[in-house]
């Protein structure tokens, strides 16, 4: 009985790797479509980018990370590293990433050099009049095993995921808790 589970779970991670290379495969040289995210807050984008770029306070609104820390000291700015412990359907994993773009109070870019790969890109625009402000979050993250398949596989658990954190990164920034 041992051996038949040994076999059908190798049968099995077979095939998904050969699915996997034939998604690759189809897809060429294109990157991976990110999935996106938007929320429009109730404050102006000054307000809205003075959380959004508080790196300490991101665990506050990023429900997964657990905890966050630079690795490179001074001011935030493109070049500067971190770690984050992230953890989805509790598997922990160290999240590092490297600013790729610190541009107040529009624009930061991260790039996911770890485990798994990708990146990240947070925009801020003023909405109406000035008051609001409309935050969108594209997001593309590879998993280590199975880059493609994973990435679909992940897709509908990681936007609702991200889109839940950024109804908390406004209410945030709208009431001073990220809390319902």
């Amino acid at each position: 009985m041992i051996r038949r589970l040994l076999l059908l779970a190798v049968v099995i991670a077979l095939k998904a790797w050969l699915w996997d290379r034939w998604l690759a495969a189809r897809r060429g040289t294109r990157p991976p479509e990110p999935l996106r995210m938007l929320v429009i807050v109730d404050a102006p984008p000054q307000e809205t980018w003075a959380v959004v770029s508080d790196i300490p306070l991101q665990p506050e609104w990023m429900h997964e990370m657990k905890e966050v820390r630079l690795t490179t000291p001074g001011p935030v700015h493109a070049g500067t590293t971190g770690e984050a412990t992230v953890r989805i359907a509790g598997i922990s994993v160290t999240d590092v990433v490297e600013v790729t773009a610190f541009e107040p109070p529009r624009r930061f870019a991260i790039r996911h050099v770890g485990l798994f790969t990708g990146e990240g890109l947070i925009t801020l625009e003023p909405g109406a009049g000035g008051t609001t402000t409309i935050v969108r979050w594209d997001e593309t993250l590879v998993p280590p095993l199975l880059p493609v398949l994973g990435a679909i596989a992940l897709t509908p658990v990681l936007r609702s995921v991200f889109q839940a954190d950024l109804h908390r990164l406004k209410r945030l920034v709208e009431t001073g808790s990220a809390d319902d």
